[in-house]
């Protein structure tokens, strides 16, 4: 049953603590893969706890030309240019933006979540492509965000059509 909202307005009851964890899953794994590359970066020698061998892992891929800015900001601007961020960054940005955008009950703000998450998905697709055919390495971490960017793009899905169907309700 749907939870009521502001009156007549309801949300499938999942939705939000759906949407919690799959952001705060979401943070931690960018966080751990800003922490990972930074950490690479710092000293060569470090080994992080997804690196499980040659052909399994994170660390090679995130400090590869493809770990920032999708491999393409740096066609546009300096390898090293404030522009070129880390794709962990792109994605702590993202799940703070879906995380936030939660909270609103607008039809604007259930667009743009959908929106955001077709072009995560975009993002996934093309960094799995990357990871199996150029890198052919398999990363967990990145495979992990994957999941959960699909997973947002369902929640986010139903949202838009409930807050709609909330909308006609109301008006």
């Amino acid at each position: 049953s749907p939870e009521s909202v502001r009156g007549n307005m309801a949300l499938p009851k999942w939705e939000r603590k759906a949407r919690i964890c799959l952001c705060v899953l979401g943070l931690l794994l960018s966080v751990y893969a800003l922490h990972v590359e930074l950490s690479k970066e710092r000293n060569p020698e470090y080994r992080a706890m997804c690196d499980l061998g040659e052909s399994v892992s994170c660390s090679k891929v995130f400090t590869s030309r493809w770990g920032r800015g999708f491999g393409l900001v740096q066609f546009f601007v300096a390898k090293d240019s404030p522009l070129n961020q880390p794709n962990s960054v792109l994605g702590i940005i993202f799940y703070t933006l879906q995380l936030g955008l939660g909270l609103s009950l607008s039809k604007n703000g259930a667009f743009f979540l959908v929106f955001s998450s077709w072009v995560s998905m975009a993002g996934s697709l093309y960094l799995a492509s990357i990871l199996a055919f150029v890198l052919g390495d398999f990363c967990m971490v990145c495979v992990s965000t994957y999941v959960v960017n699909f997973a947002l793009l369902f929640t986010n899905l139903k949202r838009k059509r409930a807050i709609e169907g909330m909308k006609e309700k109301a008006g």
